[in-house]
């Protein structure tokens, strides 16, 4: 889908796959479109219903975590959207949401279950991640002890994000908020893990974004639990000691990374086969994790 769409309300933000538009003081329209990064730069490439099945699971989990914490959501019906949005409403259907305006707290709240990635490279050169000790002799893929709290900084679009100790979280937004942060992300992975193995998947790390609503509330914001913000993993095929095979992005990466790029812009077009590969992946990671068909979320979203 391309983005932005002619909406009749200002366009004030677009990220690496939303689109957020102003509906009033208090609210935004956020719109999921099909592209796709890696490395934090946006690819040339999307992958076909990418954005709907972002949205339909967000949904879904934000239901799932309600009692845990409480989320921006207000709707995701087209027909409970503002009166001037109903012309677009096919357009907007299943891929967009109705939200309550945050201010975001400037920190990527991630949990992580699993050695992979940034935390794996980390494990590697320190014996730890992000100054959590880790027994030694673990591997690509190995469970961690526990779920271990890892936050990021915010990098503004074409930047990384940066991995930080916690100490600078309590730095840059008080340790009160810094101790909340992270109960919060360890409780949400906790749920979504427990969840996700019902349905013979491992969740293996995630990222969340939260922010204080009007009165103060901090609420879970933007995606929850989504391929794009988490690594899926198939129980039945893990195997530590190698990369593992998943439900998300990771086909991107991995084809990125054989091709020689240098995770810089622009970025490769990425073939056929992985974008098929790889919408297959977050269409099954809908269907398993909420046992629903993605075709239902389509027509009533």
């Amino acid at each position: 889908m391309t983005l932005p769409l002619p909406l009749p309300l200002p366009l004030v933000a677009r990220g690496k796959v939303r689109d957020v538009h102003e509906v009033d003081a208090d609210h935004l329209l956020l719109v999921a479109s099909d592209r796709i990064s890696a490395y934090d730069v946006v690819l040339p490439t999307v992958v076909p219903d990418k954005g709907a099945v972002l949205t339909g699971l967000s949904v879904w989990w934000f239901g799932q975590l309600a009692d845990l914490v409480p989320h921006h959501l207000v709707s995701a019906r087209p027909d409970e959207f503002p009166a001037g949005l109903q012309p677009y409403a096919d357009q907007l259907r299943g891929r967009a949401v109705l939200c309550r305006r945050l201010a975001m707290v400037p920190v990527e709240c991630v949990a992580r279950g699993y050695l992979t990635g940034s935390g794996l490279a980390d494990y590697r050169a320190t014996g730890g991640i992000q100054g959590h000790a880790l027994p030694p002799g673990l591997q690509d893929g190995s469970r961690l002890p526990e779920p271990v709290f890892t936050p990021a900084t915010k990098a503004e679009a074409g930047d990384h994000d940066e991995n930080v100790p916690f100490a600078a979280v309590e730095r840059a937004v008080g340790a009160e908020l810094a101790a909340e942060l992270r109960r919060v992300t360890l409780a949400v992975y906790a749920r979504g893990a427990a969840r996700a193995a019902e349905r013979g998947i491992l969740l293996a790390d995630t990222k969340l974004e939260l922010g204080h609503d009007r009165d103060g509330v901090l609420r879970l914001g933007d995606e929850v639990l989504t391929p794009d913000s988490s690594r899926f993993w198939p129980a039945d095929r893990w195997v530590p000691g190698r990369a593992q095979p998943s439900f998300d992005k990771q086909p991107v990466r991995d084809w990125l990374d054989a091709s020689g790029w240098d995770r810089t812009a622009p970025a490769p077009e990425l073939p056929p086969d992985v974008v098929e590969r790889t919408r297959a992946g977050y269409v099954e990671a809908y269907e398993r994790l909420t046992g629903s068909s993605f075709d239902s979320w389509l027509r009533g979203g």
